[in-house]
């Protein structure tokens, strides 16, 4: 089994070496790491669709997408003299046994404070937050998760022993949208629930919803005030539609 994986895996490296050869794709030989950027983060994105979607077939083939992207950098890297598909995983395998010495060495058990002391004296920083680093590149939703995330991990709560839904009730009253979401966000990720992929399934229904608006309304969509839309929004919502 594990020859199998190799043979693929150097089957892969092959082909990529092939497709960027002098006569390989035009396409293909044209990229740099710059060009490739939205493709690792729109084929990331497919991942994480095939998961909501419950695809596990198209999931494969999705994985097969993105690992391409790791492939096709580490073939540029190496024309350009930086690294290979090699120093990839010769630093991902060290990292994995590095920072988990409660598997691989004699360290007790698992703890997020662990994991980030361990980053910051692999990178020699004399200083390390149990929060994490600030990371600029991060969409803001992903951010925040994140940084919720860690705090809990870390044994800290910043809203202990608070009556949330009511301090979020005060807000929406005073209009403090800022707090409100803030607290919200919070809420999310104490309750597990997966803030990106909830957006994507709200963006999702939204979109079908308002198609079918648009079909129910047919030519006469821009004559209809916004009342008599709502009535049609209204049956679509209550699934009469």
């Amino acid at each position: 089994m594990k020859n199998e994986i190799s043979n693929k895996f150097i089957e892969l490296i092959e082909i990529m070496e092939r497709l960027r050869s002098e006569n390989g794709c035009e396409w293909d030989k044209e990229q740099t790491h710059e060009s490739l950027k939205p493709y690792v983060i729109e084929e990331a994105y497919e991942v994480v669709e095939s998961i909501n979607s419950g695809h596990y077939e198209e999931l494969s083939d999705e994985l097969g997408d993105l690992l391409l992207q790791i492939i096709f950098h580490a073939q540029v890297a190496k024309e350009n003299g930086a690294f290979d598909m090699e120093d990839v995983l010769d630093k991902i395998n060290d990292k994995m046994i590095r920072r988990h010495p409660h598997v691989f060495g004699d360290s007790e058990g698992y703890s997020y404070e662990q994991w980030e002391k361990l980053k910051a004296l692999e990178k020699k920083e004399e200083k390390f937050s149990r929060i994490g680093k600030y990371k600029k590149g991060l969409p803001p939703l992903t951010q925040i998760r994140r940084l919720y995330e860690n705090s809990l991990a870390v044994g800290f709560d910043p809203y202990y022993q608070k009556d949330l839904i009511e301090e979020m009730k005060k807000d929406l009253d005073e209009g403090n949208h800022y707090e409100l979401l803030k607290k919200h966000m919070y809420l999310l990720v104490k309750e597990k629930i997966d803030v990106d992929s909830t957006l994507q399934k709200i963006s999702k229904e939204f979109h079908e919803k308002f198609l079918k608006l648009e079909k129910e309304l047919g030519k006469n969509f821009n004559n209809k005030n916004n009342i008599e839309k709502q009535k049609v929004w209204n049956k679509i919502e209550e699934g009469n539609l």
